[in-house]
């Protein structure tokens, strides 16, 4: 056996091992086990069910920008359509994407185009939460626990003695 071929046999498993690792770049871990930090990129307007609530025709447009915020698009050469856009990608999650059309008449909202799949606040909280334990106790009550409950027990406070030296004072007016 050639004196080269000696001494590339060793380093043949390792070639082998480096060969793979075109497979290993397109991939979010090593040999799936150590995964790069990847950020959380949000953008545009968070738009929930409530704040559309309080959007409707006849409202201006300080009023729009006071409930909404401020429109992630306002075109100067569409003046009278506001965008609000927002986007959520995170690592390992399907990304969110939600629009939100309104349109003014002057200074007036004219129509508000939105998607009915807007989440609640309490929804869209839950949605960006990374914190979700199973254990973590419930906070209220439903309307059924609440009705099983006893009512609570009237107790009568007791009447206490004056402690003390009790004194009389003159009265205010003479008569």
């Amino acid at each position: 056996m050639p004196r080269f071929v000696r001494r590339a046999l060793p380093a043949l498993p390792l070639l082998l091992a480096l060969a793979g690792c075109d497979s290993l770049q397109r991939s979010d871990s090593f040999m799936g086990v150590i995964t790069p930090y990847r950020i959380d990129i949000v953008q545009g307007n968070a738009v929930t069910k409530e704040q559309m609530a309080l959007v409707r025709p006849g409202l201006t447009r300080l009023q729009v920008r006071d409930i909404l915020g401020t429109p992630l698009i306002a075109d100067p050469f569409h003046a009278q359509r506001w965008d609000y856009l927002f986007t959520l990608r995170r690592p390992g999650a399907e990304p969110q994407r939600r629009s939100v059309i309104v349109n003014f008449e002057g200074d007036q909202v004219k129509s508000v185009q939105a998607p009915d799949d807007l989440p609640t606040e309490r929804e869209f909280v839950a949605s960006i939460s990374r914190f979700k334990d199973p254990r973590a106790p419930r906070l209220e009550l439903s309307e059924a626990e609440r009705a099983a409950l006893p009512p609570p027990k009237r107790r009568e406070a007791p009447v206490a003695e004056p402690i003390g030296a009790v004194r009389t004072y003159p009265p205010l007016e003479q008569p």
